[in-house]
């Protein structure tokens, strides 16, 4: 292990709210703006009760129809230990009817020498909040799917869950299916215990925005499910996250 690197303890499976305070110090935002779009986002804390917002604007216009806006740690030092769990849960007291990500990376690749973040793996899972459960979201480990550089990658290795280093949320336009005012409001994110594991069905979505700018980070046409394209082509712009 690094010298540098603080490895969390879990005394309460919480990553992020619950009996921790959220903090916007702990969040940056990441949207297109980073390669010429208009999306912007923000994260508003709550004290009472103790919840942070994302919200913001989804542009499409901008970039032809594509768009993203993100929130990500900033840490580079901490890294979390989820091995005792089963997967993630999201408490959502409010959301609108848009469909959002949540990412997890366990690796930050040294930055290229003009400073911008270097690519690298990224897990993520696609998510809608509804009344039907509860404003509860619970996805397994199983349920995140590998990308790099805005594709998903087949035969990748497993998400290291004994040092994850970045946790984001993101929306996305899935190249113009998604635009506009968008808010949701997260009261925790924790690990589910082996015990209390719920089924849920599985999200899929298009590859995570990337980590670095290097041109072809984030393509969102290039996306596929199932063999078959969400876009047509392959887009070279790119997001950091």
């Amino acid at each position: 292990m690094s010298p540098s690197m603080i490895y969390t303890p879990q005394p309460t499976p919480y990553l992020f709210g619950g009996p921790h305070p959220w903090s916007s110090t702990n969040w940056t935002s990441t949207d297109d703006r980073v390669r010429g779009g208009a999306s912007h986002s923000s994260l508003h804390i709550k004290k009472s009760p103790n919840t942070a917002t994302f919200h913001g604007t989804l542009d499409i216009t901008t970039l032809g129809g594509a768009g993203f806006a993100s929130q990500r740690t900033t840490t580079t030092t901490t890294a979390w230990d989820l091995t005792p769990y089963t997967g993630l849960e999201l408490s959502i007291p409010h959301s609108d009817d848009k469909t959002y990500t949540l990412t997890l990376k366990d690796e930050l690749l040294e930055k290229r020498p003009d400073g911008r973040e270097r690519s690298g793996l990224v897990w993520e899972v696609d998510f809608r909040a509804s009344e039907w459960d509860g404003g509860k979201v619970r996805v397994g480990w199983e349920d995140f799917k590998p990308t790099y550089r805005g594709r998903e990658v087949e035969g990748a290795r497993k998400l290291d869950l004994g040092g994850v280093r970045r946790v984001g949320i993101m929306v996305r336009s899935f190249f113009g299916e998604q635009e506009g005012e968008f808010e949701l409001e997260v009261e925790w994110i924790k690990g589910i215990q082996a015990s209390v594991r719920e089924e849920r069905g599985r999200y899929r979505d298009d590859p995570d925005a990337s980590e670095g700018y290097e041109g072809e980070e984030w393509n969102e046409k290039g996306w596929k499910q199932g063999g078959d394209s969400r876009g047509l082509g392959w887009w070279s712009c790119c997001g950091i996250f």
